[in-house]
């Protein structure tokens, strides 16, 4: 089992505090920003841009984890800042040539996940498996914040890390997003799991992230193991 990290999901942040939220999550060690780039296309939602990224990269050093969810994405990888250390997530069912968006990515020296909404087989991603670094799992329909985790993706979990197993991809990361609660942390982290995408459910509690709240979710996390 992969060591687990936590990624809090910028959406949620307050961005009146940012500075203050970026110096808690230092501090605490947080291994990555969870940027979820939406187009109101793919999903029905608009949120963070090229800029937004931007800013991140003059004020922290953490690591960017960039959530593309975005029609034809191969065509709008240019618009990013990304680099070495970071993740890039790109949705099998918005790319129409995936094998090659991956590996356009993997020249760049990111980390290379593909992700899935909670409806698509992780079987699907069989013959790109060599081309990734990781999968992110979707446990809510993309768009929007506050979500209820559909209860099959916590099968779906421990089903990935069977199928990464048998075919000699056992070291691949698997990130989950949506609903990641305190108690979902737990099932989620027994299931196979090692990115967890901290947003409302479980990271920024009433609007606002505290070293309590990032502690109950590592300390949730680790109960899983």
């Amino acid at each position: 089992m992969n060591k687990a990290k936590i990624s809090p999901s910028m959406m949620c942040a307050d961005i009146g505090a940012l500075s203050e939220t970026l110096r808690i999550f230092e501090k605490n060690h947080i291994e990555y920003l969870h940027i979820d780039i939406m187009d109101g296309s793919f999903v029905p939602n608009i949120t963070m841009g090229t800029d937004y990224c931007r800013q991140l990269r003059r004020l922290t050093d953490i690591p960017l984890d960039i959530h593309l969810m975005v029609e034809n994405p191969q065509e709008k990888l240019g618009w990013f800042d990304i680099g070495p250390g970071d993740i890039v997530s790109v949705h099998y069912e918005a790319a129409c040539h995936l094998q090659r968006t991956l590996a356009c990515l993997k020249e760049q020296g990111v980390t290379v996940f593909a992700a899935l909404n909670p409806a698509t087989s992780v079987e699907l991603l069989r013959y790109v498996l060599d081309d990734l670094d990781g999968v992110l799992l979707m446990t809510v329909n993309p768009g929007f914040a506050g979500q209820k985790a559909i209860p099959a993706t916590i099968e779906k979990i421990r089903d990935t890390r069977l199928m990464l197993e048998k075919t000699g991809h056992q070291d691949m990361w698997i990130e989950v997003d949506g609903n990641v609660s305190l108690e979902n942390a737990v099932k989620m982290r027994r299931a196979g799991a090692d990115i967890f995408v901290g947003g409302t459910a479980g990271l920024f509690r009433d609007g606002q992230v505290t070293d309590q709240s990032v502690r109950e979710l590592r300390e949730a996390i680790q109960r899983g193991e």
